[in-house]
């Protein structure tokens, strides 16, 4: 049975086409992992068939009275709550329906028989409902699913607008979850989700009856929790069954195969065009020339895959600083109150670090405090001799209408337009991309957009506050390279272990440094 059916859909957005006649079917219980290079059009895909979006042609087809539930990459909450409130109000469509059921039964004293049966058939789907979505107990669930995504140990009570952004997502997450609809949208779920609480939503969504679709450029979480992998690319979405790595050996069988099928047309047409030539003048064989023309004129020729441009990137080292580029004492992280106890903080030459712990706890807030961003509540950082610094923020493009380029350029004035274009095009950015406001921007492309901006400047210091989020698996794998390579010093903040724990030299766990119970 179909919960959603996409037949001839078509879309382009900022002049770029995205999609071109895609139809398919979403199967009841289906959990499908939706994957792609950057800037595919993933993000977009979803909010066309939310609803967001209005597709330049074909058709979206839900199935009756199916709630679809949809984290998108930019989700934001109302201020003024505090998380209990914005999570109770979860099951505001479940206190709607049961209305909908009382009003029903009020009608049935004066109904026919025959509506009668169509009441209680349509009472009883309600019912289903109301019981799927644990409405009648909702403190308990959510306290459960609070609990499973760390938001108790931050407190329910607690406002939203003291949130970090990590923590935001949590609640947003949880409060879907907490909705429980028939179709679960997760566009990159797992972005501000620590270790513990990434397993937890694993072992969710793998006992999950209802289907999901799910973006995510983290292969173990999609092994772990999909059946199906929908593939798009190069304006089409391609099926597969099976795990990401076996989707892999598949899609490169494909590619293969039309490889292989294009160069056997190109040499047919090659051989069909020679004997035309030879042949189309004289009397005796031209019959025979006119009717391969027309054989030819006939043929749906193939067109040539082209390749998508692959990341590259290379940091460059500045002349060597002195023994420890950064020397903390006492240092006690926080804004108004403090985040953790005085801790004593030395970054050595040359040294990798990555830097783990709870959203809430201070991460970032440790990164602003060592390049002097922000000011700590007590304690010092000295900084070395010769220290030059290259700082990869989390940050969002929202509301930036400069292009790539103008982005780029601003930064560094003295490039030339055809430098600019050859240092984004070497982040695995097209024309396309290059021209387009960084507001209209995937998220993995808008953060290709800013490696590059690092990349033009020597620096013995990396500061990367989570790099790799919303980056394709390709580009994530690149940038592994090169931060390998990289002679410098590095401090990583990252919440994928798969991505940083073969070669770092140390691991920073500020759990033990928090003032708070963790």
């Amino acid at each position: 049975m179909s919960v959603l059916e996409v037949s001839q859909l078509s879309h382009s957005y900022g002049g770029r086409e995205i999609f071109e006649n895609v139809s398919f079917r979403l199967l009841k219980g289906e959990h499908v992992a939706l994957v792609g290079a950057n800037g595919e059009g993933k993000s977009t895909f979803l909010s066309i068939i939310t609803g967001s979006l209005t597709p330049d042609a074909g058709t979206i087809t839900w199935a009756k009275r199916t709630k679809v539930g949809y984290l998108d990459q930019h989700a934001v909450l109302q201020e003024g709550q505090t998380i209990r409130e914005v999570l109770r109000t979860a099951f505001d469509r479940l206190v709607k329906l049961e209305q909908e059921m009382l009003a029903a039964y009020d009608k049935m004293g004066e109904a026919t028989p025959e509506e009668v049966d169509a009441l209680m058939k349509d009472v009883g789907e309600i019912q289903d409902i109301l019981e799927a979505g644990s409405y009648y107990t909702i403190d308990a669930r959510i306290e459960e699913v609070s609990a499973g995504l760390g938001l108790l140990s931050i407190g329910l009570d607690r406002d939203v607008d003291e949130l970090s952004g990590g923590q935001r997502t949590k609640v947003l997450l949880t409060k879907l979850l907490l909705e429980a609809p028939e179709i679960l949208l997760l566009d990159e779920p797992t972005n501000y989700l620590d270790a513990e609480h990434i397993a937890w939503l694993t072992t969710y969504l793998q006992n999950y009856e209802n289907a999901f679709i799910l973006i995510s450029h983290d292969v173990p979480f999609l092994n772990a929790v999909t059946n199906v992998i929908w593939h798009v690319e190069n304006l089409k979405l391609t099926r597969y069954t099976g795990s990401y790595e076996k989707f892999e050996e598949m899609a490169a069988l494909k590619r293969r195969q039309e490889e292989a099928a294009y160069e056997r047309q190109q040499a047919e047409i090659k051989k069909e065009k020679d004997f035309i030539q030879r042949n189309k003048a004289r009397v005796a064989t031209r019959g025979m020339a006119n009717s391969r023309q027309k054989k030819l004129d006939k043929m749906e020729v193939l067109t040539k895959r082209t390749e998508k441009p692959k990341a590259h990137f290379a940091f460059q080292a500045d002349r060597t600083p002195s023994r420890f580029v950064l020397d903390a004492k006492r240092l006690v992280l926080g804004y108004d109150t403090a985040l953790t106890n005085p801790v004593d903080v030395r970054v050595e030459r040359g040294k990798k670090i990555a830097i783990r712990g709870t959203n809430g706890l201070g991460k970032s807030t440790l990164l602003k405090t060592l390049l002097g961003l922000l000011p700590p509540i007590s304690g010092s950082v000295e900084r070395g001799d010769f220290v030059s610094i290259g700082y990869f923020e989390q940050e969002s493009s929202r509301g930036n209408d400069k292009t790539a380029l103008e982005e780029l350029w601003g930064a560094f004035p003295g490039m030339t337009n055809f430098e600019v274009r050859a240092a984004l095009a070497a982040c695995g950015l097209t024309n396309d991309h290059i021209t387009t406001k960084m507001m209209a921007l995937s998220g993995g492309e808008a953060a290709k957009v800013r490696l590059a901006k690092i990349m033009q400047a020597p620096c013995n210091l990396l500061v990367l506050d989570e790099p790799t989020n919303h980056l394709d698996v390709e580009a994530k794998k690149e940038l592994k390279r090169a931060l390998k390579k990289y002679t410098g010093t590095l401090l990583l903040v990252s919440h994928e272990p798969d991505f940083y724990e073969d070669w770092v030299d140390s691991v920073w766990n500020i759990e033990g440094w928090s003032t708070k119970v963790v």
